[in-house]
C-alpha cells in the first residue's frame, strides 16, 4: 500500500500528447489516430487496432499502462537525414542508449560486436531489458550479446512507435522489464515516397548523406504490396583530436581523501613518448626523436596517478570521436486476402551495414632491446658500455596505426503468417526467422610474437635483418625488422610484419512461430469483457569464429628480446570460438482479459480491470511465471486514473551463459600496487546464470481538459532481483573489498597476481583482470514522467507545443560486500554503464508563419551529474555541469503535380554548444582513448542539413 501510495502521490497531472499520441489516451480517438487505420477511409469508419502494452483488440482501447505515442512523422521533422534511433533518443524516457558516439570498447561483449551499433535503452537499465516489437512481434536479436541493433527496422514505412514504460512481460514475453517498444508500420501505402538529404558539420566533417524511397499499391481487390529501401553513409569523426575542447581529458588520483579524484585535460603518458624513452642503463631517461638523435626526456606535471601526467613528452590515445556508418536497409511486404476474414502476409527485411572507428595505439612498456641492435646508430651504440648488452625501452608505437575495428553486419528478418476474424475472434498466426552475421576484422593488432622476432635487429650481408632468420633459419623467414628508435623510423614493410588483423564472426539465428486469439466472449452489466490468448515458441543459436583465440600463445624461440613470456598472449586481442553452436529454446503460453467493473455512473465513467499471466519455459534457466495486473478508470469524459503492477523477467542471452572467452588488452590502475601495467581483461561466460526477476508498479493520471490541451503524469517503480550483472575486477570498489578482506573476499577471484594478496611492490602488479556476469545484483530505480501537449492559432496560423520530461533521481545497484552504488544523476559508470541524468526534458514547438512555411524547434536539456555514483570515492569536484542543445528545422510544401514536394534545411545544436568535460574515474590511466563527455551529449557541435521529400 505505501508503495502505491507513493508511485500515486507522483500523478498530479495528466498526459501530454500530440493529437497522434492520443490513441492510448482520449477515449474514442484510438482508431483514428493509429498508424494502420486506413487514411482514405470514409469519415466514422473506425478498425481494430492494438494499442501496445496489451494484446486485447478494441477500437480507442485506453491501456493501463503509462504509454507514449510518436509519429516518425513528428520524430524525423527536427532531425532530418538522422536514424530514427537517433531520434527516439531525443525522447526523455531513454537514457543511456549507445550508437556511434557512444565510446565503445573496440569489440567486446559490453558492444555486442559492434560497439557503434544503434541500441535503446529505456532508464537505463540495460538494452536488454528493453523488449523491441514490430508491429507487435518481438525483433530477432542482431548482436551477439542478444541486443537488437534496431537500424534493422525498415524507417521509411515505419507509421509510428509506441513506448510502454513499465514491465509488460507477461504480455509479450522475456526483457520486457524496463517496458517495451513497438514499432508499428504502415502496411496501406498507396503511391511514392523518397526523401534525400546531405549534412555536415561546422567543422566540415562527418559528412552524412541518406536517400529513402518506398512505394506501395494494391493489385486487384486481394492484394497489396510495398517496399521501401534507404542508403545512408555517415563520414564519421576519426580522432577525439578533432574538437579542440576535448584534450586528452581523464580521472587522476585513487580518490582517497589523501590522493582525491581530479578531472584533468592535456594528459599524456608517463614515460611513453612516441619516439621511445630508455629506462635503464647508461642513458636511461634518454627520449628518441623523429631524426633517432637522443635528447633528455621531459615530464609532465606529476598528478595523483603515477602512470598519467599533464604535459610533457609522454604520449597519448586518440580514439575516433563519432564512427563511420555506410548502410543498406530493404524491406518488401505482401498482403493478400485469401477469403472475406482472412488474410496472409508475407514480409522480409534487411540491414547491411559497416560500422568503422579507431581505437587502441600499441605500446612497447620496457622491452629488452639489444645495445647493438643494428637500427641504432654507431655515436649511440658508443655512449653504452660494454658491461652493458641491453637496455630497456618504452614507447607509444605512433608509427603503427590504431586499432581499427570494422564491423560488417547483415541483418535479416523474414516474417509471414495468416490473420483473421471469425465468429467475433481476432485471431493470427505468425513465423519469424531471424538471421544476424557479425563479421569483425580488427586491423593492426599488435603480434606480440612476431614483434619479438623483428625488435631484434642485426646486420647480414651488408644489410639489416631480424636475427631469427640468421639464428633459425625456415622459422620466421618474412620478418622485417622493427626499427623503433624515433616517432616514424618504422618501415612500412615492418609494420605490416608485426600487425595482424583479427576476424572475429558470430552468427545469431531465432526462429520464432507465435499465435494469438481475442475476442469478448461474454458482457458484465459495465460492458463486454475482452479476453486474449497467446502462446509463442523459439529457439536461438549462436556460433562464433575468431583467428585470434586465447589458445595462440607465445613460443619464445629465436627470440632474444622483447620480454618474451612463452604462453602469454600472441595478440593484443583474442576472441574464444564456438565453432560447434549453442542454442536455447523456449516456449510459453499466456491469457490476458479486460473487465468493465463500472460504467457512465458519477466519478466512474468507466473502470476497468486489466490483467494477464504467463508461463514460461527455457531449457537452459528454468521456468517463470510473471504476471500483470492493472486498473484504467476514467473518472469523467477528461480525466482518467491508471495504474499497474507486475512480475517481469529477463533470462539470461545465450552469450551471457556459452560465450567463449575473450582478451583485451586494458590499463586500470592497479590499486594493491599503484602501478598501471597494460594487461588482459579477460571475460568468460557463466552457464550457471538464472533469470533476473522485475517487480514493476505504475500509476499515474491523464487529463484533458480541452481538444487544445492534455497533461499526463505517471510515476513509477522497479526493482530487479537476482539481476544479470557484469562485474569487472578492475572496478574501484571490487578492488577495495579484495584489498579489505586480506584477500578472502569472492572479489579477489576477478585478479591474477603472481603473489596473493600481501604483497604490495610493484612486482606483484596485477597480470590480468577478469570480467564475468553474474546474478549478484539488486537494481532499484524510481521516477515520474511528465507529458504535456497543447494546440491552437497564433496570429491565425497553426501552432502547437509538446513537452516531455522525466525524472529519475536513483538507480541503486546493491551487490554483496561492497557499497551500494547509484547511478543515478551519475554521468559514468563501470562496464559501459551511461549517463543517467535525474532530470531530462525535451519540448517542441511547430508554427506556421506563413502559408506552406513551417517551423520547428527542439530544445533538449539535461541537468547537472556527478561524475561517479560511487559513495567511498573522494573527488576535488565531483561535477559534471548541464548541457542542452537547440535545433531548427524550416520546411516548405510547394505543389508537384499530382504530389507535394517538401524541401527542409535543418540545423542541429543551433548555438555550437560544447558539452562539459567528464570522464570515467576507472579509465584514468588511458589518457584520450576513451570518455570526454557524457554519453548522449552532442560532440559535434552545430551541424547542417539540408534536403527534400516527395510524396506522390
Amino acid at each position: 500500500m505505501r508503495n502505491w501510495l507513493f508511485v500515486l502521490s507522483c500523478g498530479v497531472g495528466a498526459l501530454a500528447s500530440s493529437p497522434q499520441a492520443l490513441a492510448q489516451t482520449a477515449p474514442g480517438t484510438g482508431a483514428q489516430m493509429s498508424g494502420n487505420a486506413d487514411s482514405n477511409a470514409p469519415a466514422g469508419e473506425l478498425e481494430e487496432i492494438q494499442v501496445t502494452g496489451t494484446r486485447i483488440v478494441t477500437n480507442g482501447n485506453a491501456s493501463p499502462s503509462p504509454v507514449t505515442v510518436v509519429t516518425t512523422n513528428d520524430l524525423l521533422k527536427v532531425q532530418p537525414g538522422a536514424t530514427l534511433a537517433d531520434a527516439l533518443n531525443t525522447l526523455p524516457a531513454f537514457s543511456g542508449s549507445r550508437g556511434s558516439s557512444s565510446n565503445p570498447t573496440t569489440i567486446g561483449s559490453a558492444a555486442g560486436g559492434n560497439g557503434s551499433a544503434n541500441s535503446l535503452n529505456l532508464r537505463n537499465l540495460g538494452p536488454t531489458r528493453t523488449l523491441v516489437l514490430m508491429d507487435g512481434k518481438r525483433v530477432p536479436p542482431t548482436l551477439f550479446n542478444g541486443v537488437v541493433d534496431v537500424d534493422i527496422i525498415p524507417q521509411a514505412l515505419v507509421e509510428r512507435v509506441d513506448i510502454v514504460t513499465g514491465g509488460v512481460s507477461a504480455v509479450y514475453g522475456s526483457d520486457a522489464i524496463s517496458g517495451v517498444v513497438n514499432y508499428v508500420m504502415n502496411h496501406k501505402l498507396e503511391g511514392f515516397r523518397a526523401d534525400t538529404s546531405s549534412g555536415i558539420t561546422q567543422e566540415g566533417d562527418d559528412p552524412k548523406t541518406d536517400v529513402s524511397l518506398a512505394y506501395g499499391t494494391r493489385i486487384g481487390d486481394r492484394a497489396h504490396v510495398e517496399f521501401s529501401y534507404e542508403y545512408r553513409h555517415e563520414g564519421g569523426i576519426d580522432r577525439r583530436s578533432d574538437r579542440s575542447w576535448l584534450n586528452q581529458v581523464g580521472v587522476t588520483g585513487a580518490g582517497t581523501a589523501a590522493n582525491p579524484y581530479v578531472l584533468q585535460s592535456n594528459l599524456r603518458q608517463a614515460g611513453f613518448p612516441f619516439g621511445g624513452l630508455i629506462t635503464s642503463g647508461a642513458l636511461a631517461g634518454q627520449v628518441f626523436n623523429a631524426n633517432g638523435a637522443l635528447s633528455p626526456f621531459t615530464p609532465g606535471t606529476p598528478t595523483g596517478t603515477n602512470a598519467i601526467q599533464i604535459g610533457g613528452d609522454g604520449g597519448y590515445w586518440d580514439s575516433s570521436l563519432l564512427a563511420k556508418l555506410n548502410s543498406h536497409q530493404a524491406f518488401g511486404r505482401l498482403d493478400y486476402d485469401l477469403a472475406d476474414g482472412i488474410r496472409f502476409y508475407a514480409e522480409a527485411s534487411g540491414n547491411f551495414k559497416t560500422n568503422t572507428n579507431w581505437a587502441e595505439t600499441g605500446q612497447l612498456s620496457g622491452v629488452t632491446l639489444s645495445s647493438t641492435n643494428a637500427f641504432l646508430p654507431p655515436s649511440i651504440q658508443a655512449l653504452i658500455p660494454a658491461s652493458q648488452p641491453t637496455f630497456k625501452l618504452s614507447k607509444f608505437l605512433s608509427d603503427v596505426p590504431r586499432a581499427e575495428a570494422i564491423a560488417d553486419s547483415k541483418q535479416a528478418i523474414y516474417t509471414g503468417g495468416f490473420a483473421g476474424e471469425t465468429h467475433g475472434v481476432s485471431w493470427n498466426l505468425d513465423y519469424t526467422h531471424g538471421s544476424a552475421k557479425l563479421d569483425t576484422d580488427l586491423a593492426n593488432d599488435i603480434n606480440r610474437q612476431k614483434l619479438g622476432y623483428a625488435l631484434d635487429a642485426v646486420s647480414s650481408g651488408g644489410q639489416i635483418v631480424c636475427n631469427v632468420t640468421v639464428s633459425n633459419p625456415g622459422l620466421a623467414d618474412g620478418c622485417a625488422p622493427f626499427n623503433v628508435f624515433g616517432p616514424t623510423a618504422a618501415s612500412q614493410a615492418a609494420i605490416d610484419y608485426i600487425t595482424d588483423t583479427v576476424n572475429y564472426q558470430s552468427t545469431t539465428t531465432q526462429d520464432d512461430v507465435s499465435g494469438q486469439m481475442s475476442g469478448s466472449p461474454f458482457s458484465t452489466w459495465a460492458g463486454k469483457v475482452s479476453t486474449a490468448l497467446s502462446a509463442e515458441w523459439r529457439k536461438i543459436s549462436f556460433s562464433s569464429t575468431s583467428s585470434s583465440t586465447p589458445a595462440n600463445v607465445l613460443n619464445c624461440t629465436g627470440i632474444r628480446f622483447g620480454n618474451c613470456a612463452a604462453g602469454g598472449a600472441r595478440n593484443d586481442f583474442q576472441f574464444g570460438q564456438s565453432p560447434g553452436g549453442v542454442s536455447q529454446s523456449v516456449w510459453e503460453t499466456a491469457g490476458e482479459f479486460d473487465v468493465p467493473l463500472l460504467s457512465d455512473l458519477f466519478l466512474a465513467k468507466a473502470l476497468n480491470l486489466n490483467g494477464a499471466a504467463r508461463y514460461t519455459h527455457y531449457n537452459t534457466s528454468g521456468n517463470y511465471w510473471t504476471w500483470k495486473i492493472g486498473l484504467d478508470w476514467r473518472l469523467t469524459d477528461s480525466l482518467r486514473l491508471r495504474g499497474t503492477r507486475s512480475r517481469d523477467i529477463r533470462a539470461p542471452t545465450l552469450y551471457d551463459l556459452f560465450a567463449p572467452t575473450s582478451s583485451v588488452p586494458v590499463r586500470p590502475t592497479d590499486l594493491l600496487t599503484n602501478t598501471s601495467p597494460t594487461v588482459p581483461s579477460i571475460n568468460p561466460s557463466n552457464p550457471d546464470l538464472k533469470a533476473e526477476i522485475g517487480n514493476a508498479l505504475t500509476a499515474g493520471v491523464v487529463w484533458n481538459p480541452s481538444g487544445a490541451l492534455n497533461f499526463a503524469v505517471d510515476g513509477y517503480k522497479i526493482q530487479i532481483s537476482n539481476a544479470i550483472t557484469q562485474i569487472d575486477g578492475s572496478t574501484t570498489a571490487f578492488q577495495n573489498a579484495c584489498y579489505a578482506s586480506g584477500g578472502t573476499s569472492p572479489y579477489c577471484a576477478l585478479q591474477v597476481r603472481p603473489n596473493g594478496f600481501g604483497d604490495s611492490s610493484a612486482a606483484n602488479a596485477v597480470q590480468a583482470w577478469i570480467v564475468q556476469n553474474v546474478n549478484i545484483s539488486q537494481i532499484e530505480t524510481w521516477g515520474v514522467d511528465f507529458e504535456a501537449n497543447y494546440t491552437t492559432t497564433l496570429l491565425d496560423r497553426a501552432f502547437s507545443a509538446r513537452a516531455l520530461t522525466a525524472w529519475q533521481p536513483h538507480i541503486y545497484y546493491r551487490q554483496p560486500n561492497v557499497t551500494t552504488i547509484d547511478q543515478g544523476d551519475v554521468a559514468f559508470g563501470p562496464t559501459g554503464l551511461g549517463a543517467s541524468p535525474s532530470v531530462r526534458v525535451a519540448l517542441y514547438l511547430r508554427y506556421e508563419p506563413i502559408a506552406h512555411l513551417t517551423v520547428d524547434l527542439m530544445e533538449r536539456w539535461r541537468n547537472a551529474m556527478k561524475l561517479s555514483g560511487d559513495p567511498t570515492q573522494v573527488f576535488v569536484s565531483n561535477h559534471v555541469a548541464s548541457f542542452g542543445t537547440t535545433s531548427l528545422n524550416l520546411a516548405w510544401d510547394t505543389d508537384a503535380g499530382s504530389g507535394v514536394m517538401q524541401f527542409y534545411f535543418n540545423v542541429q545544436n543551433l548555438f555550437d554548444a560544447t558539452p562539459p568535460l567528464g570522464a570515467y574515474s576507472g579509465n584514468g590511466t588511458r589518457a584520450g582513448l576513451r570518455d570526454g563527455f557524457a554519453l548522449g551529449d552532442d560532440p559535434r557541435g552545430r551541424s547542417f542539413t539540408a534536403g527534400v521529400r516527395l510524396n506522390f
